[in-house]
């Protein structure tokens, strides 16, 4: 999650709210990428989880970080609770259980977030090797306890913890054990973005299954490909899904607010101090009644952050976020941004992919959406498993990323970050099926083996 926003602009009307989104229009030349990833820090002797205090722990994590780089810290209270990168406008955010998670800037290629990815891993090892820490290329921790995994100081998070067991079972695993790769991608009118958020929603179970890569929870198979896409199914059905609203007629701008409106709300922030409205519909902050802030109206800040604690599969705030992936391994992460950039920055990529998803009804996106945890790219919708339409959707993004023709200085386009999907595809088997493999014979029915192999 990224750091709360702070702008303390008033707001008195719902068309704001709406303006506000729409402010996130910009003409295709200035399409841009921001690829984030999240990696659950331990310590390499011992495999414990890493707490936030010690000499070894992640706030001198976080401090060697801001030297070595020059990035300004993120802070609550007295506590640095991230890092922000005044050039380039990256970040470095701590998630609930100490997933450390890179904010990456809005970059125009896959190229640039290879660079930005390198650049940062290079950074994060320098630091964590003298500290003992090293970092899971899993989407989920497979090993420890919720008892045993730390937590951050970070107020949002007391909060959040406190009323996810109230709307859901497995919030708090969200919150703590999992983490995920995505991209942020722009659109350029309230048309386009219908188009690619009604596309990419319908998709996402595909990402689901190909970057399925969280097998394991407490030192044992759990029973899911990616487990963390399943924890999502029962988390809080207020704020997740495939936002089926969004297929219906009349669909835009205004529709997605007057959702956001009556999702309840987490806190308020003012100053320093998160205030504890959970529960509570935004409206009532936009009107000024919200109990205990009577007479407290809603600014641009509380916007922006109640829009930020929402999860469907895909979100929309100024820009798309696509959330169906698990974390995984450096050509994964590049996998992310090249997948939707081939598919939702080419116009006949968006047309071809909207053909394929288009007879899709409510009910089949979400029996595939429940399916693709489990069953992975055997998952089907009307008769075609999701490995057979992974492979025309992999066509479609190649010759998107073809037709955007960015080359490094190799000579190479982007579509060769698509190479492990097409391997994925072309086996049949995900990368949490490989390690289940390993499990049950090259690793003796042990997880700690994975505290070596799926390391970055």
């Amino acid at each position: 999650m990224a750091r709360d926003s702070s702008d303390p602009t008033p707001i008195e009307s719902r068309h704001e709210l709406v303006e506000f989104i729409a402010r996130g229009c910009r003409p295709a030349d200035e399409w841009r990428l921001g690829t984030e990833h999240e990696k659950i820090p331990f310590y390499r002797n011992g495999h414990g989880p890493v707490p936030y205090a010690g000499d070894n722990g992640i706030r001198a994590l976080l401090d060697g970080l801001a030297r070595r780089t020059g990035w300004e810290p993120i802070t609550e209270g007295d506590m640095p609770i991230g890092l922000f990168d005044p050039v380039g406008g990256g970040a470095i955010s701590l998630e609930p259980g100490g997933q450390f998670e890179l904010s990456g800037a809005p970059l125009r290629t896959v190229h640039e977030t290879r660079a930005e990815l390198e650049s940062h891993l290079a950074d994060v090892k320098a630091v964590a090797e003298p500290l003992g820490i090293a970092f899971l290329t899993l989407g989920m921790s497979p090993l420890w306890t919720r008892g045993e995994t730390p937590v951050m100081p970070k107020g949002r998070y007391r909060i959040m913890s406190a009323y996810m067991p109230k709307v859901g079972q497995l919030g708090l695993d969200m919150m703590f054990r999992t983490a995920t790769v995505q991209v942020n991608l722009d659109f350029g009118s309230e048309a386009d973005m219908v188009r690619k958020l009604r596309v990419s929603l319908a998709l996402q179970p595909l990402a689901t299954a190909l970057f399925a890569n969280s097998p394991f929870t407490e030192g044992r198979p759990n029973g899911f490909l990616s487990a963390r896409s399943n924890i999502w199914r029962d988390t809080d059905a207020d704020r997740t899904g495939m936002l089926a609203f969004a297929f219906e007629d009349g669909m835009g701008f205004e529709r997605y607010v007057d959702w956001m409106l009556d999702v309840p709300t987490y806190f308020v922030k003012r100053g320093d101090t998160y205030h504890d409205v959970a529960g509570r519909s935004f409206r009532d902050l936009l009107e000024g009644r919200m109990p205990g802030l009577e007479g407290e109206r809603a600014t641009l800040s509380d916007w922006a952050n109640h829009l930020s604690t929402v999860f469907p599969e895909v979100r929309l705030k100024q820009f798309l976020e696509m959330r169906g992936s698990d974390a995984g391994p450096v050509p994964m992460l590049l996998a992310e941004p090249a997948l939707w950039a081939g598919l939702l920055y080419d116009r006949n990529a968006l047309d071809a992919a909207w053909d394929i998803v288009r007879g899709w009804s409510a009910e089949e996106r979400q029996a595939l959406r429940d399916a693709a945890p489990v069953q992975g790219l055997a998952a089907t919708i009307r008769g075609r498993s999701l490995r057979d339409i992974g492979r025309e959707v992999m066509a479609l993004a190649r010759a998107g990323l073809k037709a955007r023709a960015f080359r490094d200085d190799a000579g190479e386009d982007e579509t060769r970050y698509l190479d492990p999907l097409d391997a994925i595809l072309a086996r049949g088997l995900t990368q949490a099926e490989d390690l289940l493999v390993l499990w049950e014979g090259q690793w003796g029915r042990s997880v700690e083996p994975a505290f070596g192999k799926c390391v970055f």
